[in-house]
């Protein structure tokens, strides 16, 4: 069998960031090529990159958000572009501002179909939300790696809340783990 940890792929990374000011969203909006900014909708500003593609989400605060990349390297060539783009209009950004990592979404395949209700009962109920009626997959909380675990019958896993992409490794290797412990994966 192949191991599942060769089926991992980054599906999403949440980094946070900021330019330690305010921002006049509006201004910004009309001077920045291809801003989204309709405050009724969302309190923050849409600006899209497309190489690395990813979204830059801007707050009056000077906080921004950048979500959609598929690595960490992304992620700062992204907020790269942007804090670039703020620069030519003006914007006073310091030379290399603090980039934290808040989410990594993964994905993985454990390669054969999981019986949901035997693993459920296994893992036990302090770590595990299994409601088949309301959402297809069981959620397992794992603590060590510190992140959320979504099996699915298929044997698809969604790994979130990682800070490391490393992570994502390790959850997999803990689930595969718990789950052959318990006679669940021949």
């Amino acid at each position: 069998m192949a191991d599942p940890k060769e089926s991992i792929n980054i599906e999403n990374v949440v980094a946070s960031t900021g330019i330690g000011q305010e921002l006049d969203l509006q201004s910004v909006a009309m001077d920045l090529e291809g801003a989204d900014y309709d405050p009724e909708q969302f309190p923050g500003l849409v600006y899209r990159t497309q190489n690395p593609k990813s979204a830059a989400l801007i707050f009056r605060s000077g906080k921004i958000v950048c979500t959609g990349a598929k690595s960490t390297a992304a992620v700062h060539e992204s907020l790269e572009i942007v804090f670039d783009e703020l620069r030519d209009l003006q914007i006073q950004v310091e030379e290399d501002p603090e980039i934290i990592v808040q989410n990594i979404v993964s994905s993985a395949d454990l390669g054969r179909n999981l019986n949901l209700n035997a693993i459920a009962i296994g893992l036990g109920l302090e770590n595990i939300e299994y409601e088949p009626e309301q959402f297809p997959g069981l959620v397992y909380r794992l603590d060590e790696p510190e992140v959320v675990a979504l099996l699915f019958g298929s044997g698809k896993l969604v790994i979130t809340g990682g800070k490391k992409v490393e992570d994502a490794s390790q959850a997999v290797d803990v689930i595969v783990t718990r789950l052959e412990e318990l006679g669940l994966l021949e």
